[in-house]
């Protein structure tokens, strides 16, 4: 097959592009530069998209002998992922960039254009798992649970997985994966893995959004709607949250309080104890399918609201374009704006943001 290899730098794209070559495929790799700061070096290990990394993956192509491109999805990039995630906060939600990333970028603006030139896939350094089953092709969890990426990757469709490749995906560790990249003499063998948001380098997310959604006064209110303390911007906080709240009026039972919900018309930020964080349903409209749609309206399956969680047991219903879900136990500070993603044992379902919550706990 004609493969194109999106090689972000790190080690895990080198190596899955080598895989690619060894298994006979013609592979071309490309990079994304999603950024027009094209002097900005990576600090530590925050970020995925810098220069160094763009020389650290012509490096890799070099010794794997392909072709090697940069391609500019700078523009792309801000409108569909960085210009989403301030509008997301500015309206209360909570979202996940590397979803949007994945949705948009990586496996839509990348894959669409990879498919104009011929190329039959994109190959990808993500830890998720493939398998052709009788209704098509399916997405699964990698064997590495650690490195498991299938959550991120929920957002890709039908179309998108018959064009993608994931080399990693029965890679039992990380750890083999550095060592065989050791072994093929690629340079990134070592390097650190990349983590935080790409486009927030420093990692001071409250700081970034404050500069471009700026900073409004507001109050800090209980469940009853009583005013228990202030803050300079509720983009600053988000549901869980329970540092950093400064509230002027103690609880009558002296515990903690935690950020419940976030109210960006009336600029109010509601708490409560941590028991009313206990989500009992979530629901959204904006959801997809990772190969064809459950064949009932009602349907079992396991809900995974954030990366790294544990798949909690539940029943889900679609019914006028709302998927709606009710866990066994119930989820832990669910926020809007998340994602939940649903599988059956290791394949995964679909996906939505979450529009609405409901608390286990009534106020």
């Amino acid at each position: 097959m004609r493969m194109l290899a999106a090689m972000s730098g790190g080690v895990d794209s080198a190596v899955a592009a080598a895989r690619a070559v060894e298994a006979g495929h013609d592979v071309v790799g490309v990079h994304l530069a999603l950024s027009r700061a094209g002097g900005t070096l990576r600090a530590g290990s925050r970020g995925c998209c810098t220069i160094e990394d763009a020389m650290d993956a012509r490096r890799a192509a070099d010794r794997l002998g392909i072709p090697f491109y940069v391609w500019d999805f700078s523009e792309r990039f801000r409108d569909d992922v960085i210009e989403d995630f301030v509008a997301e906060y500015r309206a209360g939600r909570t979202p996940n960039p590397c979803m949007r990333c994945n949705e948009k970028i990586k496996f839509a603006a990348l894959l669409e254009r990879a498919v104009e030139l011929g190329f039959d896939a994109v190959c990808t350094g993500h830890y998720a798992s493939l398998v052709d089953g009788p209704e098509g092709r399916e997405l699964h969890r990698a064997s590495d649970a650690a490195k498991d990426q299938s959550y991120v990757l929920g957002v890709l469709t039908a179309e998108q997985l018959a064009h993608t490749y994931f080399p990693l995906g029965a890679t039992p560790s990380k750890a083999l994966v550095r060592a065989e990249a050791e072994a093929r003499g690629l340079s990134v063998a070592h390097k650190p893995d990349s983590h935080d948001i790409c486009f927030i380098p420093d990692g001071d997310t409250r700081g970034w959004l404050a500069e471009r959604v700026g900073s409004t006064p507001g109050e800090i209110v209980d469940r009853t709607g009583a005013v228990v303390g202030a803050h300079e911007g509720a983009h600053a906080y988000t549901v869980g949250q329970r540092r950093g709240l400064h509230l002027g009026v103690p609880a009558a039972d002296g515990k903690p309080r935690f950020v419940l919900e976030v109210r960006p018309v009336s600029n109010t930020v509601v708490v409560g104890p941590k028991e009313a964080l206990a989500t009992a349903e979530i629901a959204g409209s904006r959801h997809s399918w990772a190969g064809r749609a459950p064949a009932a309206a009602s349907f079992d399956c396991a809900v995974q609201i954030r990366a790294h969680a544990d798949p909690v047991p539940a029943a889900a219903r679609v019914e006028d374009g709302t998927v709606t879900v009710r866990p066994e136990a119930p989820l832990d500070g669910v926020a809007p704006g998340q994602t939940a993603v649903l599988y059956a044992g290791t394949r995964v379902l679909g996906q939505f943001t979450i529009d609405r919550t409901v608390s286990a706990v009534p106020a």
